[in-house]
């Protein structure tokens, strides 16, 4: 037991002078610093203003550009749609029949509707019924020209890989 208690002395005082040290070891406040001349600085402030300027405007620009073109993936590798978007004819064949189905919509005055009776409202409707059929048989025509221009264009634009492959003579 003396052992222990010899032990446990020197381990107490042990601890004791590691507190006190760490107590008192802190920066003194009142220590002089020294005078060193610091380094002229290698950064222009001017070029660095410039360059984040033009990155600003930059990333401005690309994000306008992007709130334009919504978040969806437009060509998605293929050529085929714009090919068919910048056709003369399938853009005349577009205006016209916008031009028709305006046409159509523009037969009816909704001012009509509120203060008419039942009969003229039923026939209203039958005039309604008989405009859509004239829209539908209209819409139908339409898609079957651009169905024909598209087939106009596929031939136009035809790849004719395997004419060229089965031409070339073997051993060339």
């Amino acid at each position: 037991m003396n052992t222990f208690h010899r032990i446990s002395k020197v381990g107490l005082v042990a601890i004791i002078a590691s507190v006190l040290s760490t107590v008192e070891a802190r920066p003194k406040k009142d220590k002089e610093k020294p005078d060193k001349p610091r380094p002229e600085k290698k950064i222009d402030r001017e070029k660095v203003k410039e360059r984040l300027k033009a990155a600003f405007d930059k990333r401005k620009k690309r994000r306008g550009d992007a709130k334009k073109r919504g978040s969806e993936v437009r060509s998605k590798g293929r050529a085929w749609g714009k090919l068919v978007r910048n056709d003369e004819k399938i853009k005349e064949l577009k205006k016209d029949f916008e031009k028709a189905s305006e046409k159509i919509k523009l037969g009816f005055d909704k001012s009509k509707w509120k203060d008419s009776t039942d009969e003229q409202k039923e026939a209203l409707r039958e005039k309604m019924r008989a405009a859509r059929k004239e829209w539908e048989v209209l819409a139908k025509k339409h898609r079957e020209e651009v169905r024909k221009r598209m087939v106009e264009i596929r031939k136009e634009f035809a790849n004719n890989r395997d004419k060229v492959i089965d031409g070339n003579k073997p051993g060339e």
